[in-house]
């Protein structure tokens, strides 16, 4: 597989920051809260030269934008980006989707400000089926992330699946891996080489459920959850999706536990996805 080169973790953090780049006004690291005492007001935080990606944005009064972002270092953040939608906001053609960016921010409260953004390149756009595929891995992202929880490993998967969605290879596979990496890193994955709670090893020509809480087990006849065979879990744990059985059963079970875990929450772009396959 042919992949871009893409760094923007190589991005220096400027004097007076900690490592993963948060400051205080003035360049001061605020200190920490010691164990049991009341809780001090929230400091003034500047982030500088973060990494990170748009995942959604929507209207904040006239010309501003709320800004949902992807960052390596500080997880799923909100910004506000004041006057974006102005015809000459420098903003307004960095914000896009996709590409990797350069952002600062500084404030306090759940919504912080925007400083700047720029493009950083490196990856394709993404084009026909993977541009809706790039927007369902942005749903994932933006429903099953708590906001301020960092997740750089998956950051790293996010880049390589966006690397991969643009050099053409097959969808599927490449969704089934973002899928199960998300999950793992949101701690709802487990181990699909071993049962619940026995912790007895899989085996191939078994049949088993996966229980969105415990994790695999042995069908029993009562069962009305899909049922998918031993090498269906091994395959996914080791991420060969190379045999049709396990691409047909991995999807069904994804499905299924994705459902679980977004609590009913409705994905717009995978219906528009089924909509697409039924025309």
């Amino acid at each position: 597989m042919t992949t871009d080169s893409v760094t923007p973790q190589g991005i220096d953090a400027p004097a007076g920051t900690t490592p993963s780049g948060a400051r205080t006004a003035g360049g001061k690291t605020a200190a920490r809260k010691p164990s049991g005492s009341a809780r001090a007001p929230k400091q003034e935080v500047r982030i500088t030269s973060q990494p990170g990606f748009v995942l959604h944005s929507y209207p904040y009064k006239e010309t501003s934008l709320i800004v949902d972002v992807f960052s390596r270092d500080f997880g799923r953040v909100a910004l506000v980006a004041k006057g974006a939608k102005r015809p000459h906001s420098k903003l307004r053609g960095a914000l896009q989707t996709f590409q990797p960016l350069s952002l600062s921010w500084t404030g306090r409260a759940e919504v912080r400000n925007l400083i700047d953004a720029e493009w950083i390149g490196g990856l394709r756009p993404l084009e026909k089926s993977g541009l809706l595929c790039g927007f369902y891995l942005n749903e994932l992202l933006v429903k099953l992330l708590a906001r301020d929880d960092p997740h750089p490993d998956l950051f790293q998967h996010y880049i390589a699946t966006l690397n991969e969605l643009a050099h053409d290879e097959p969808a599927p596979i490449v969704l089934r891996k973002f899928e199960r990496a998300l999950l793992k890193e949101t701690g709802v994955g487990g181990d699909f080489s071993r049962c619940k709670p026995t912790g007895q090893a899989v085996i191939e020509g078994a049949s088993y459920v996966v229980d969105p809480e415990m994790g695999p087990r042995l069908a029993l006849p009562s069962d009305n959850i899909p049922r998918v065979t031993g090498k269906t879990l091994l395959d996914m744990e080791r991420e060969d999706y190379s045999d049709a059985t396990t691409q047909l059963q991995s999807k069904i079970l994804m499905r299924y536990l994705l459902a679980h875990h977004l609590g009913g929450a409705t994905l717009n772009t995978r219906q528009i996805l089924i909509d697409l396959m039924q025309l």
